[in-house]
């Protein structure tokens, strides 16, 4: 059996036919009936719908096993004749015919229709996947092999745009972060977790990194303005993703789905090809013989009972297949999906030509075709597409080069692969010892409490030692503490404007150690080396089970809670130093000790680490100081504590309802108020009182234990405390307000949190 008597073609040849019959409009979309979505038909559309747009939705929908939705797709051609594209490819290894032959006659087909097509060279997700052992420099020449592929396989250049993931993220790092951390606070990890299929993993054997894989997924989506996700249907469920973003976001127009058939292996119960499995599928660069032995040995089922023992099946087969096939016969996927892609496109087998698919199908069915017969015209119809690549790599001197490098890798033992330590250096080499002291979350309300027990942390610091104060705002929006803005950039605006106005309150509270005291805010720190930054993140990812990571902050469902948890870790390493250099990471909140220790654990066993010269850093926790003002009171309840920027009127309400209790130093809330907030920052306690109840007291910084014994032994009456405590906190509170009222940026800081406030109350 040859192909001689029905076609000749080569590889390039049909897609360059294909391209200028599909342009010309001489051809309707070939096999639409066949992978039409399984929403409503073409032919429900309203007959006054133009010509010309309803030949590129057939012709784009001929791409697809499903479209979410058809009705969007149409809209789309009629409106914006020069829509986008996008798919995403991992850079992992060789390329079999599915993501090759099959792949560059979509493409064609999409860009025939008027559309541009972006492919996302997706570099950073292989390294989150461990593909070439994590090394960013073997990935991307990988990337650069899989375009050539696609060159030689006559994929049309001319509307396809190719862009590295790593190069455009660093490039828009602050743009494409933010939006990443909006997408990962509005998810929960159990909805993420049903994603990660499109990483082959299941949910109970992920590592942290691979939750991140589909939030940047579905941010590339935004990020690169694509109107169509045209990508596989196992990327579904991340491309739907996307779309509920759209609804929790308020944006309008959602991306389009246009999800393409996913082809089988080559082996019995292969719902996919694998790239583990050589023999699951046609490699591109496979030599004649290679492919006339895989198919040969290739599961070839003549009837429904045959695959019955296939295997697979289930969620998995689901996922990959829309479209009900319950022969699932990989070498008539091949024929269908593959050689009759093309227009006009015959196939030859058993000395019959075929003129389409259906044809080929029930005689294979029936017996009239057999399975040699079969097995023998899909030999040499493939061959025939593959030939071009493999003439490219023989006679290209580049392409060559490439791909024996790539094999040669892969050959290697996966132990001999090490990644070198990459990491952000958040201070310069040589820098001494250092008392890195990491702020809470920011509030809309900052407490006095809060404000102290940061000032706690600050003061613990070694004599000699740089203090520096670390804001992690890209944190907080992860963590999702600031919401109720119309635009992210809104929500971030108002969490700098916080975190602006706390300093400025410590810095009224305690002038003396705020002097000396380093401000480095994390977003400013990783857009200073935002790749070193994101990579030290996948990477204590990699290292990590999402468990491990959630056990940080067990009471958070969200995925926001994951990336801040390892975003420490990343910071801890940012803020590394050489052996012998002191430097302790310090905080007061137990979420915040949680994610430190993580991070040092994993720095101790890290051996890029110790290999850099780096030694680990000690985290000390300084425990905080409740300024509870009530026992038990509700977390709504406004009265519970004093707030750094209460007003005189407000302090006095709050302490007059301040519990105290006569001789009770066990929980007396205005003891507490005078010894930190009074006597710690500085200012002395005058109490009032007639000549026969003891007269006048005064009490400065050093004592505080004697103010507390007094008042156990009565000689220090709750009705005279009170008044005095109240009136000295105000003293204290007073030089707060005055100090962001005299300074232009804190009063501004200021209405943007009290704006942010309102918002969020409203919703």
């Amino acid at each position: 059996t040859t192909m001689a008597s029905c076609s000749t073609a080569s590889s390039s040849t049909l897609v360059d036919l294909l391209i200028c019959d599909m342009r010309a409009g001489t051809i309707s979309a070939p096999g639409a009936a066949a992978q039409a979505a399984p929403s409503a038909p073409a032919a429900a559309s309203s007959p006054a719908v133009d010509g010309e747009v309803e030949r590129k939705a057939a012709l784009l929908l001929s791409v697809g096993e499903e479209c979410v939705s058809e009705a969007e797709l149409r809209s789309l051609v009629a409106k914006k004749p020069s829509f986008v594209l996008y798919d995403g490819f991992e850079p992992s290894g060789r390329m079999h015919i599915a993501q090759g032959v099959f792949k560059a006659m979509n493409v064609n087909k999409c860009t025939a229709a008027g559309g541009t097509f972006i492919f996302w060279v997706a570099d950073w997700f292989a390294l989150m996947n461990d593909k070439m052992g994590g090394d960013l420099d073997r990935i991307k020449l990988v990337g650069e092999y899989l375009i050539e592929v696609w060159t030689a396989a006559g994929m049309d250049m001319s509307r396809v745009q190719f862009k590295w993931a790593a190069d455009e993220i660093t490039k828009h790092a602050g743009r494409y972060w933010t939006l990443a951390l909006d997408v990962a606070r509005r998810f929960t990890v159990a909805r993420v977790s049903k994603c990660c299929q499109i990483m082959g993993r299941k949910e109970g054997t992920l590592t942290a990194a691979q939750m991140l894989y589909p939030i940047m997924q579905c941010t590339d989506i935004f990020f690169l303005g694509a109107n169509i996700c045209q990508l596989g249907v196992d990327q579904r469920k991340v491309n739907m993703l996307a779309r509920e973003y759209c609804d929790s976001a308020g944006i309008k127009l959602k991306p389009i789905i246009l999800s393409h058939h996913m082809l089988y292996g080559l082996a019995q119960g292969q719902v996919k090809m694998s790239k583990s499995n050589k023999d699951s599928a046609i490699f591109m660069e496979d030599s004649a013989a290679e492919v006339a032995r895989k198919l040969a040995q290739a599961y070839c089922p003549r009837s429904a009972d045959g695959g019955a023992a296939s295997g697979g099946g289930g969620a998995e087969e689901e996922s990959m297949h829309l479209v009900q096939d319950d022969l699932k016969n990989p070498c008539l996927d091949y024929v269908k999906h593959i050689v009759f892609a093309p227009p006009g496109a015959t196939f030859s087998a058993g000395g019959t030509c075929f003129r389409d698919y259906r044809a080929v199908h029930d005689a294979f069915v029936s017996g009239a075709l057999s399975e040699a017969d079969l097995k023998a015209g899909l030999t040499e119809a493939v061959n025939a597409l593959v030939q071009p690549v493999r003439e490219h790599f023989a006679t290209n001197e580049r392409a060559a080069t490439i791909l024996s490098t790539i094999t040669g890798w892969m050959a290697e033992p996966k132990e001999l692969r090490a990644s070198p330590l990459r990491r952000l250096q958040a201070l310069p080499d040589g820098h001494g010892p250092a008392w890195a002291v990491f702020a809470p979350p920011p509030s809309l309300s900052p407490t006095a409490g809060a404000a102290l027990d940061l000032l706690r942390c600050l003061r613990a610091a070694p004599e000699g030692w740089t203090r520096v104060l670390w804001l992690s705002d890209w944190s907080a929006l992860s963590l999702n503490c600031v919401s109720g803005g119309k635009t992210t950039a809104d929500d971030l605006k108002a969490i700098c404007a916080a975190q602006d106005l706390l300093v400025g309150c410590l810095r009224a509270l305690d002038a003396q150690v705020m002097a000396g005291v380093v401000v480095r805010r994390q977003s400013e720190a990783i857009l200073s080396d935002p790749s070193n930054y994101w990579i030290s993140v996948i990477n204590a990812g990699r290292a990590h089970s999402l468990g491990a990571i959630r056990a940080a902050d067990e009471n958070s469902e969200q995925v926001g809670f994951v990336i801040a948890t390892l975003m420490a870790v990343a910071d801890a390493l940012a803020l590394g130093a050489a052996a012998g250099t002191g430097r302790v990471l310090c905080c007061s909140s137990p979420r915040d000790a949680r994610s430190l220790e993580l991070a040092v654990a994993y720095l101790e066993g890290c051996a890029a680490y110790k290999a850099a010269g780096l030694s680990p850093p000690e985290v000390r926790v300084v425990e905080g100081v409740s300024l509870a003002l009530k026992a038990d009171a509700a977390a709504a309840d406004a009265d519970a504590e004093l707030l750094l920027l209460d007003g005189q009127p407000d302090v006095q309400r709050k302490m007059k309802k301040a519990f105290c209790e006569p001789g009770n130093t066990a929980f007396c809330p205005p003891l507490a108020v005078a010894r930190e907030l009074v006597l710690g920052c500085g200012a002395s306690l005058e109490v009032k009182r007639r000549e026969e109840d003891g007269g006048d007291r005064a009490f400065g910084k050093a004592d505080g234990g004697q103010l507390a014994s007094e008042f156990a032994a009565g000689a220090l009456h709750p009705g005279d405390l009170k008044p005095a405590v109240r009136d000295a906190a105000w003293g204290t509170l007073s030089r707060v307000r005055a100090a962001v009222a005299a300074d232009k940026a804190l009063a501004a800081a200021e209405k943007e949190v009290a704006k942010a406030a309102k918002k969020n109350k409203k919703k």
